[in-house]
């Protein structure tokens, strides 16, 4: 640009990059990878996966039933009753068929099932547990006797392991 001098012309030059910068932004933060379809926003992110509560028990006492609701954000759970106020919600109703109840939460009406724990695998062992012997009784001496070479050589078996696992790779081994 004539007669503009390089500081004003580098100025520009960052305002335009920095307009071009937040108009990109903002068409990413519509369109993230990470929510879920449907244009759920950042309110949904931060939450569990049924949403900002979970129902995690119920107990029944004399004075009714109580229900454990955890509040995800605040990692902290409640064991409150039906209509009991002064929470951030209350349990309006509760289907004992249906494992659920319903919450009022920050204005909404919310269903909330019980809570599914994740269980993750922590991988297969190097070898299968033997299978359990049938349950015998009154077992004869030869049989218990083999009940207890079959628990000797299991109780071997996981030392051996132990030890493999403790001695680390053997030597030229790749690392993985």
């Amino acid at each position: 640009m004539k007669g503009m001098s390089p500081l004003k012309f580098g100025a520009l030059l960052g305002l335009l990059a920095f307009a071009g910068a937040t108009a990109a932004h903002a068409d990413l933060a519509g369109t993230s990878p990470f929510l879920p379809r449907g244009g759920a926003g950042v309110e949904s992110a931060a939450s569990g996966p049924s949403g900002p509560l979970e129902l995690r028990g119920v107990m029944a006492s004399s004075q009714g039933a109580s229900y454990c609701i955890y509040d995800v954000a605040k990692k902290r759970d409640i064991w409150v009753g039906l209509n009991e106020s002064g929470y951030d919600f209350v349990v309006r109703s509760a289907d004992a068929a249906g494992d659920s109840v319903t919450v009022d939460y920050q204005g909404r009406s919310l269903k909330l099932a019980f809570h599914t724990a994740k269980i993750a695998s922590s991988g297969s062992g190097s070898q299968p547990a033997a299978a359990a012997a049938p349950v015998v009784l009154n077992p004869s001496p030869a049989e218990e006797q083999k009940r207890l070479d079959a628990v000797a050589q299991e109780v071997r078996r996981r030392r051996l392991e132990r030890e493999k696992a403790a001695q680390g790779p053997p030597p030229g081994a790749p690392n993985r």
